[in-house]
């Protein structure tokens, strides 16, 4: 070997040893300079749903604490799950993130056996957002006062029970309630919680099990009666109304969520910048009181606890749908 040969190689392996740091180093620096440049969140819901007024009043303070933009994104369709698919197939780098609620994540797989992504091998979760029970309503001129009682009474009318929904959410509750009761009622579709209390206050339908932004003010109008709230504890909007544990129903617990998600993939490092930042920004004050003024109770849970209540809320879910034999359209 010729000494400029010689020569050549230490150098040319230090320059390869240079590359491999350069490239091994930069990962690393991109997680500790997160963020850097705007965050998007995705919706899988048009703007002024739940869940986008949700994501917006947390972007708004995220914002501020992460020191970045935090940008609201509306890809709508297919109840929510066009956009999980959507955020699966961007980079798992923290600056694409979904927001979604239990239909996207738990309810659709327990429904559907060809969703495209898996809401926990697929997704980490980052924050709850905020979780609440439905509300049982019928109608003010009904004679019963209590869950018991309208069971009692639609047994006694079984061809004539129906019950509203617009979505497979409350159509799951409607179900469980039936399981555990027996119950009868045939399922009339609409296309809003709006619609549903509507059919209730004007007779089309006997009952449904709504959210409570809708069905709160009408409650409190005295234009529809609630009978319970499905869970074991009361609402602090309608402390008079028992929960469906009081009324003699616990195993018809129903809590809805919405949440923030990442790609599994995402740095750990990112993920936990993340997770201290949502956290802090769903504590505020300020963004509390905006979140209880739409009838949900703020946060409610660690990442480690929200991926525990999705694991149970599948299984649970995917036991109703099984037993009541429900099918529902892709």
């Amino acid at each position: 070997m010729s000494v400029r040969h010689f020569a050549r190689a230490p150098i040319a392996s230090a320059l390869a040893l240079l590359v491999m740091l350069a490239a091994a180093i930069e990962p690393a620096r991109a997680q500790t300079d997160y963020p850097n440049r705007p965050i998007r969140l995705i919706v899988g819901y048009a703007a002024g749903g739940g869940n986008d007024i949700f994501a917006r009043i947390v972007a708004d303070k995220a914002s501020q604490i992460l020191g970045q933009s935090v940008v609201v994104e509306n890809k709508p369709g297919a109840g929510g799950r066009l956009s999980a698919e959507y955020v699966t197939q961007q980079p798992a780098d923290g600056y694409t993130l979904e927001v979604a609620p239990s239909g996207t994540m738990a309810i659709a797989a327990a429904i559907y056996p060809d969703l495209k992504y898996s809401p926990t091998k697929d997704f980490v979760p980052l924050a709850m957002i905020a979780h609440f029970p439905l509300i049982m309503v019928v109608g003010a001129d009904n004679p019963a006062t209590n869950v018991k009682e309208f069971v009692e009474w639609a047994k006694q009318r079984p061809d004539k029970v129906n019950y509203g929904s617009s979505s497979p959410a409350f159509t799951i509750a409607t179900e469980l309630l039936k399981l555990k009761s027996g119950m009868p009622g045939v399922m009339i579709p609409y296309k809003s919680s709006n619609e549903m209390i509507l059919s209730v206050m004007q007779g089309q339908t006997e009952l449904t099990i709504a959210d409570g932004p809708p069905t709160v003010p009408q409650v409190k109008a005295g234009k529809v009666k609630a009978l319970a709230v499905t869970g074991a504890e009361r609402s602090a909007l309608l402390p008079d109304v028992p929960s469906m544990a009081e009324a003699g129903f616990p195993s018809v617990d129903v809590h809805l969520w919405s949440g923030i998600f990442a790609p599994a993939a995402t740095p750990p490092a990112v993920v936990a910048k993340l997770e201290k930042a949502l956290d802090e920004a769903i504590r505020d004050p300020g963004v509390a009181d905006k979140l209880k003024a739409l009838a949900v109770d703020p946060g409610g849970a660690t990442p480690d606890q929200f991926k525990g209540i999705i694991d149970r809320d599948i299984v649970k879910f995917g036991e109703v749908v099984k037993a009541a034999n429900l099918h529902f359209e892709e």
